[in-house]
């Protein structure tokens, strides 16, 4: 039996990369699922696998991956339709690295708060990447400067890049180093760009803006783990447009939200939603603005969408 991590997943096909540095393409022997998750990807880009050589081709070997080992942690994103399926976008996490623009995209906080939730069930740690730092004029800048200071407070880890004019590179290499990290991020929000920065001679493909809806166009079909010579490894993922929480009651949404999660300790009654009780410590600090509105309206919507995903379809 061999041992390997996935690199590259295609759907039904695998790239393995073994203890050598040679890549095995694999498919999944058997009909075999992840205990704890209904998944429509048994496997993913950073699980650690076994395999067993079935054939070579000139100078390809083919496989079979036998069996899955225990994952430390995973992110998702929930299937289309509402399903109670989810598809894993990667495994074996040190960082998540969402990098986020304030146009050219829009990166909206509805986004960034499911994103930062999901990460935070799942325990990952997320580095935000506040890209295309030049593009923006003062008032967009000045919202960039406002997040920042919502996101670091909350004890977040913020940087600045700007790909165009190298600003915040060497932080990000610092940041990225001897980790594995999964980067997520709108389509056009400038992943493949930064990658290719940080990492010359993997040339990732990248896409001009739509000028129409100012919105990206996908350049990566599926999610690749590539080795990065300062150490660690990024896993590039195809562009996301939004997360929605699996497993996890209405209830201990706030849990992921660590300051509601903080305040919510002095509201009146232990079972408070933050929603309409009387005595609700968490409604007073959003009032007060020790709790950032956006943050609130964030919470309110993955409360009201878990209401609909648990109806009866």
């Amino acid at each position: 039996m061999n041992k390997g991590l996935v690199t590259k997943s295609t759907g039904s096909w695998f790239e393995v990369k073994n203890t050598t540095g040679e890549i095995i393409t694999c498919k999944i022997k058997g009909n075999f699922r992840i205990k704890g998750i209904k998944s429509t990807n048994p496997i993913a880009v950073g699980d650690h696998v076994n395999y067993i050589i079935e054939s070579t081709v000139g100078d390809k070997k083919i496989g079979w991956i036998t069996s899955v080992f225990d994952r430390k942690n995973y992110i998702v994103r929930r299937s289309i339709n509402l399903s109670k399926q989810s598809h894993v976008i990667a495994a074996n996490i040190d960082q998540a690295v969402l990098i986020i623009t304030i146009s050219y995209p829009v990166t909206t906080t509805i986004f960034i708060d499911r994103y930062l939730a999901s990460a935070l069930a799942y325990r990952i740690p997320v580095l935000m990447v506040f890209n295309k730092t030049d593009c923006y004029d003062e008032t967009q800048t000045n919202k960039m400067n406002s997040l920042i200071n919502i996101y670091s407070n909350i004890g977040y880890k913020c940087i600045r890049t700007s790909a165009k004019l190298k600003e915040g590179i060497e932080q990000l290499i610092s940041d990225l180093k001897d980790k594995t990290n999964v980067i997520n991020g709108h389509s056009g929000v400038g992943k493949s760009t930064l990658i290719n920065i940080i990492q010359p001679g993997l040339d990732l493909k990248t896409a001009e803006i739509s000028n129409m809806h100012k919105t990206g166009k996908h350049t990566t079909a599926f999610s690749e783990m590539y080795e990065l010579s300062f150490g660690g490894y990024i896993i590039d993922t195809p562009g996301i447009k939004g997360f929605g929480m699996l497993d996890m009651e209405t209830w201990e949404i706030s849990h992921y939200f660590t300051e509601i999660f903080e305040i919510s300790k002095k509201c009146k009654y232990n079972n408070c939603s933050h929603t309409h009780e009387p005595g609700c410590a968490v409604k007073n600090a959003v009032e007060n603005g020790e709790i950032a509105e956006s943050r609130y309206i964030s919470y309110l919507g993955m409360l009201e969408d878990d209401e609909k995903y648990r109806k009866p379809h």
